[in-house]
């Protein structure tokens, strides 16, 4: 059996990295081609934009931007140079926010997650994402077909009616939650339903916990895991090796500091940022607000591409004190100001009817002067009072958390 979909998943890292950014200015020219891109870089040099760095200097685009975005410029929000009717699919999720799916084969980018866990030509895969208005469907089926599998488009629920489909089409393959994987499973044994013939899995959006995972498995079904948005599709994927997942093909990955556009040290946990190199519908410096960290070196299944660990959380911890909204990006401003700080951790608790803020501040070497000099900044930054309070150097937990609310 074949290991990997193609070439380009093995190739050396630093070819894909010359390729991916040699390939950026014109994906950037395209994107200002539409106005709200052409605003929002207007005055850069899509020919400058060659490397990692100089993408670290344009704009994040937040996905919570998105629906004021739209509303303001339906329907895309000025991010798409193409007309609604040059696309194949016209979709919504919540927020609202209004998704095309361009018409060339495998638009979402899934093929290669499905063939990561095992899916092949000719399988015939149920599955069981819906269907209805949001994109979650047709990102399973366009990609399962782009791979060559036949599709049961079952949608989720009704498990009666899906068996009769299973019993008589024997698939091999899932895509769907491992939820409704479960409830199939559970189902099927307390009916008497056959549906042993489904082997393997592709599951995503919802949590896949290692007590679940343990189970399915130990019910004859290899259900691997893939991270994606109803905006990019899929971003990364589970493969054989079971270390981390593996980030999708014509995709440029960032692991930036939550709140900011910033890219954290190799390992550090932050937001990840999507560039994609899609000519009909590019996103530049997308932050989904998901925290990850990225895996160091290569896969042991032999792709070479860059690793993360997999979703670690959300990203935006913005939190109200005393009325007043308080937000990672001023936390990171904080930072900025005094380089001589490690990672910072802004803790907010009660005391008595009052809510009291403490900023933890990794020091190497503290003293009063800078005591008082953090105080005067946060209280700047922030438009609150709070006390600093010093901890060791990497002595802040590693999980991208800059606001801690703990009063319950």
């Amino acid at each position: 059996m074949t290991e990997h979909y193609d070439a380009l998943e093995t190739r050396a890292p630093a070819e894909r990295e010359a390729e991916l950014f040699s390939g950026l200015p014109d994906v950037l020219r395209r994107a200002m081609a539409a106005p709200g891109y052409a605003q929002r870089l207007k005055g850069i040099d899509p020919s400058d934009i060659t490397s990692r760095a100089a993408l670290a200097r344009l704009p994040v685009l937040r996905k919570s931007e998105l629906p004021a975005l739209q509303k303001a410029a339906p329907p895309f929000g000025g991010l798409v140079s193409g007309l609604p009717g040059s696309f194949g699919r016209l979709f919504t999720s919540p927020g609202p926010i209004f998704e095309p799916e361009p018409i060339h084969a495998d638009p979402w980018r899934g093929a290669r997650a499905l063939f990561a866990a095992g899916f092949r030509p000719g399988d015939v895969v149920l599955n069981t994402f819906s269907y209805h208005l949001t994109p979650g469907g047709f990102i399973f089926d366009a990609s399962a077909r782009a791979l060559g599998c036949a599709v049961i488009p079952a949608g989720p629920g009704n498990p009666e009616a899906q068996f009769e489909l299973i019993e008589a089409y024997r698939p091999v393959g899932y895509s769907g939650t491992p939820d409704f994987l479960k409830i199939l499973l559970d189902a099927a044994a307390g009916a008497g339903r056959d549906i042993s013939s489904i082997k393997r899995a592709l599951v995503s959006g919802a949590a896949f916990p290692k007590s679940l995972q343990e189970e399915i498995k130990s019910r004859g079904v290899e259900a691997y895991q893939a991270f994606g948005t109803a905006d990019l599709g899929l971003v990364a994927f589970e493969t054989q090796a079971r270390e981390g997942m593996v980030v999708n093909e014509r995709l440029i990955l960032e692991i930036v500091r939550p709140g900011t556009g910033d890219p954290v040290a190799e390992g550090d946990v932050g937001e990840i940022v999507v560039t994609s190199l899609d000519p009909d519908h590019p996103w530049i410096r997308l932050a989904l607000g998901d925290l990850t960290a990225a895996l160091p070196g290569r896969s042991p299944c032999g792709r070479s591409n860059m690793r993360i660990k997999g979703w670690m959380g959300r990203a935006d911890q913005t939190t109200k004190v005393k009325g007043m909204f308080v937000r990672p990006e001023q936390i990171a401003e904080i930072g900025k100001r005094h380089p001589e700080l490690g990672r910072l951790r802004l803790v907010v608790t009660r005391a008595g009817e009052s809510d009291v803020m403490m900023l933890k501040a990794e020091a190497a070497t503290p003293d009063e002067a800078l005591r008082e000099a953090v105080t005067a900044t946060l209280r700047s930054v922030t438009k609150l009072t709070g006390t600093v309070t010093w901890v060791a150097p990497q002595s802040l937990p590693n999980d991208g958390k800059v606001i801690a609310d703990e009063r319950g």
